[in-house]
């Protein structure tokens, strides 16, 4: 299993992470391979001790092995329910997988106390934003014995819903690879959202627990007969006969959706949840695999560690506030078809590749109801990573309202950037207005000084979970400030952006902020002037007492 370029970037940075910290953390989005590129890293450590790695799902632990033995050549351990790693040394393997319910079940300590954690020299946690949990916790503080124990955390949702902060458990990010990225690059499908608005579906009641909507709530609204027609009749209408993967709230709820789809189409659909039988589950997945029923509902079965490269269409029959939740979900879709992508090393190529498959897309069926006071994920939330709060939620509205009139399914990037269009022109508005009657606007980063995302012209990224709340760096705030920027009320990320875009300008010849800033003063649009053109500007002004020269008034490549 050959590292694709973005494995091997995340590779060589995590076990530079892992040299000068203790722990480190990798985000790859649903269906880039955390798996593939987690035993290659596993490959390398057990040169220098045994391996433990964690997860909390069956399934999860199955394929770990099943990839961990491609890779290293080594058959894994595994220790799970009756499954016991052996205890003779002679026979051990170097690599052990575990659930984390077996690590700490029994009696002085749980079943984890059966390894010595110095003979260990990595724990793997996969899923990791689960991490926070006090049951994580406890394992990792067990193994953590050994001081020179590494911990590499996995997941592909960094969100924790709880809010919990991530920092609690490592130390760094050594990596970080969305779900946007993996589309752009041609590892991952387009999504396209279709939007059905259901009136019976209010929300506004329901309360708040542990970050996202009450499930025992949300229950009784969702199972409501009037509104399980409401969801069963349109999925059959709109997916046609797309292979569906479909999530429910509740196992009521499941049921009588399976049963009300079957009605319309004769043995189209089976459920699945916690409590059905191993091997029931595992023949259920096989048969949905290759299409004998084309849709399979689940309840919190299929977020983590269900692989289905086929599933056109992921059907939402059930809404969250938790941004993890929803990528997990809409993540079990966004895989092309198996073998598609591999071997094509440019972009382009396996953009065009998966435009002429049989899965050119991934088809989202969302069904909206009112949310009231509830911020409610869609997929322009996960879409829309660097946009800022404004855009995504317009870029929201809009997709919704189009797709729920025209019955078609939207393409969010497209509306992402529509949407930035609409919102940066309508800012322009704004501050000419306020240009013109001399009035001293109050932007993000001043009160009555200039903002310098208005005079570079771009718009503030969003800022990540990991950077919120940061304040910049001291190299940061010393670089910003030789170049004439304020970096009072800016963060972090914003700070990196304003000195990733000041650097661009200057190697494109374009005029220096401090220049920009002054022209930007006088309503000039500075994009296109350059170093040398603004030098002679400020002379200009200089000369007419930094009052504007009445001949640029006719210019209109300079006048705003």
């Amino acid at each position: 299993m050959k590292l694709r370029d973005y494995q091997q970037e995340a590779y060589d940075l995590t076990l530079k992470a892992l040299d000068e910290n203790k722990s480190t953390l990798c985000v790859l989005a649903t269906g880039l391979g955390k798996t593939v590129y987690a035993a290659h890293i596993i490959d390398y450590y057990r040169l220098t001790g045994r391996i433990m790695m964690v997860a909390h799902r069956e399934e999860l632990i199955n394929q770990g092995a099943e990839k961990i033995e491609i890779v290293t050549g080594e058959k894994s351990d595994i220790e799970m329910g009756d499954q016991w790693a052996t205890s003779n040394n002679f026979f051990a393997s170097e690599i052990v997988v575990s659930t984390i319910q077996t690590q700490i079940a029994g009696r002085d300590g749980g079943r984890m106390t059966r390894f010595d954690p110095n003979e260990f020299s990595l724990l793997v946690i996969d899923e990791a934003h689960h991490a926070p949990a006090d049951t994580y916790r406890r394992i990792v503080k067990y193994y953590q014995q050994n001081p020179n124990l590494k911990v590499l955390g996995l997941t592909a949702t960094p969100d924790r819903h709880d809010k919990k902060a991530m920092g609690q458990i490592f130390d760094t990010v050594a990596y970080e690879y969305g779900i946007k990225d993996g589309i752009n690059d041609g590892w991952l499908v387009p999504i396209t959202q279709q939007s059905v608005i259901v009136d019976g579906l209010d929300y506004s009641q329901v309360k708040t627990t542990a970050g996202d909507l009450n499930g025992k709530d949300l229950a009784t609204i969702l199972e409501f007969e009037e509104n399980l027609h409401a969801i069963a009749d349109p999925t059959v209408q709109l997916t046609g006969d797309k292979k569906s993967l479909i999530f429910a709230a509740s196992v009521a709820q499941a049921e009588r959706l399976t049963e009300i789809i079957n009605r319309h189409k004769p043995d189209s659909a089976q459920f699945v949840c916690g409590t059905t039988p191993k091997e029931i589950r595992r023949q259920m997945f096989s048969d949905f695999a290759v299409k004998r029923f084309q849709y399979l509902v689940n309840v919190g079965v299929a977020t983590e560690g269900f692989d289905d490269p086929s599933i056109e269409c992921v059907v939402l029959a059930r809404p969250t506030k938790s941004r993890s939740l929803f990528t997990q979900m809409v993540g079990r879709g966004t895989r092309p078809l198996t073998g598609l992508v591999d071997g094509l090393e440019d972009a382009i190529a396996r953009r065009e590749a998966i435009d002429v498959s049989a899965k050119q897309s991934l088809e989202v069926l969302d069904f909206v109801g009112n949310a009231g006071r509830h911020k409610l994920i869609s997929t322009a939330d996960i879409l829309g990573g660097e946009y800022d709060e404004e855009v995504v939620e317009l870029a929201r509205k809009n997709a919704e309202e189009e797709s729920d009139s025209t019955k078609k399914p939207v393409d969010i990037a497209s509306e992402l950037v529509k949407a930035e269009r609409e919102i940066s022109h309508r800012r322009a508005m704004e501050e000419d207005a306020v240009s013109r009657n001399h009035i001293l606007a109050r932007a993000k980063f001043s009160t009555a000084k200039v903002n310098p995302f208005n005079v570079l012209d771009i718009t503030p990224k969003r800022e990540t979970p990991w950077h919120k709340g940061k304040p910049p760096t001291t190299k940061q705030q010393a670089y910003l400030k030789n170049k004439g920027v304020d970096t009072d009320g800016m963060g972090f990320t914003h700070a990196a952006q304003a000195i990733t875009e000041i650097i661009s300008r200057q190697k494109a010849g374009k005029c220096t902020y401090k220049q920009a800033k002054q022209l930007y003063r006088r309503g000039i649009d500075t994009t296109k002037i350059t170093f040398e053109d603004a030098g002679k500007m400020m002379g200009e002004l200089a000369n007419n007492h930094w009052q504007t020269p009445p001949r640029w008034r006719g210019l209109d490549c300079w006048i705003k």
